[in-house]
């Protein structure tokens, strides 16, 4: 393992600032572990450190999975990108696109001009978003009553389009939606899914939509930043027995898991004798899927849950089934075409297929991307590259 006292020193200031209540990170190349460290403690105020075996709330780090899963039923001949979405999951025949609202703020909809397909939801191109950069899909919820998606209510599903599928990039519940094609025409519900054909083959033994008591016992508190930089934890939870499993982020896992995930994905669908895709799949899934539409700016229209998120500004980007891709080097060293994604409570992970390594950024703060955890993340991602 190489030496990277740089990483940790970076991370053990942060901690003992009280800047960040607690650290994970890892990352490994095809020759093995490049680094690993933790710092901080699980919640502020409390005894219980930060583990490498810490689990968290991994949210939209679970997309990449239940995209994983599709791809699988793809193989399978079960699903289709370029079929209706609705032959699967009739409710998405229904899904109409917002105008907009009349004087008595009841939402205008119109038919869409297209039907939504399993590529578009994969890309964020199908036309839906969420509440949190959108705040059109804020309105229509408070005027319908819609519940957000975290509450994994199927009501929750049910709010509008804002463009027809396929115009442009936005993003949002798509990847639930995905998961509701992986469970209708795999017979299992979602959970039962990813233990079977990926959790199961990959060991991945702490990563789950419903948190056990073993991995209770190392769960990390969510923190919040107010808006002078102080960080206190909250109560936030994604139900334990919800009305469905929400394939956009409702994963709890460990930061080993998830690299040993993004390893596989680095490996072309293999890792350690465990086939979980043919390497064709996984070269699909690396490849631009939006053509000439590009990934843009997601600003904030709920500020307690997240600042404005522009990652590599300047920057054409693109995605994949379902990552973002970088089209140019980025500064920290990782390559162009490399895969990459995060979760709403800072947690990040990057899939470099060039210069073969893979590296996992594990914390629980509230809003996402946090400016300090962004710089740590890069301080931790470049320190890596320059280690390889």
């Amino acid at each position: 393992m190489a030496n990277l006292k740089s990483i940790d020193t970076a991370f053990r200031q942060a901690v003992e600032s009280k800047a960040m209540p607690g650290i994970v990170a890892v990352a490994a190349t095809d020759k093995g572990v490049v680094y690993e460290g933790a710092f901080g403690k699980r919640e502020l105020g409390k005894d219980a450190p930060m583990t490498l075996d810490t689990v968290v709330w991994i949210a939209s780090m679970t997309k990449a999975i239940t995209a994983t899963a599709a791809m699988q039923l793809i193989e399978r001949g079960k699903l289709a990108l370029e079929r209706p979405a609705s032959e699967t999951v009739p409710a998405l025949a229904s899904a109409k696109v917002l105008e907009g609202f009349d004087a008595a703020g009841k939402p205008r909809l119109r038919p869409a001009t297209r039907p939504i397909t399993l590529r578009h939801l994969l890309t964020h191109t199908a036309g839906f978003a969420y509440e949190i950069w959108e705040s059109s899909i804020a309105q229509y919820q408070q005027a319908t009553g819609t519940p957000g998606i975290t509450t994994c209510a199927n009501a929750a599903l049910t709010t509008p389009l804002l463009f027809d599928p396929g115009d442009r990039w936005d993003y949002g519940i798509n990847i639930d939606w995905v998961g509701k094609m992986v469970e209708a025409v795999s017979g299992q519900t979602l959970d039962r899914y990813f233990q079977e054909h990926i959790f199961g083959p990959l060991g991945m033994k702490d990563t789950a939509f419903k948190i056990g008591p073993a991995q209770r016992a190392r769960l990390a508190k969510i923190h919040q930043r107010d808006d002078k930089g102080a960080l206190a934890p909250i109560d936030l939870e994604i139900p334990q027995e919800p009305e469905f499993h929400m394939g956009g982020g409702g994963l709890y896992g460990t930061a080993g898991d998830y690299l040993t995930f993004a390893l596989m994905i680095m490996q072309g669908g293999s890792l350690k004798g465990a086939q979980v895709l043919r390497p064709d799949t996984a070269a699909l899934m690396a490849q631009n899927h939006i053509g000439e539409l590009e990934v843009g700016m997601l600003k904030t229209a709920i500020p307690p849950l997240s600042n404005d998120v522009e990652l590599f500004p300047g920057m054409s980007k693109k995605w994949g089934l379902s990552f973002l891709i970088n089209t140019q080097q980025a500064p920290t060293g990782r390559s162009a075409g490399s895969l990459a994604w995060a979760g709403l409570a800072n947690t990040y992970f990057w899939i470099d297929r060039t210069k073969r390594v893979a590296g996992v950024f594990l914390s629980q703060v509230l809003p996402f991307y946090d400016h300090t955890a962004i710089d740590l993340f890069g301080t931790f991602e470049a320190e890596v590259y320059r280690a390889i």
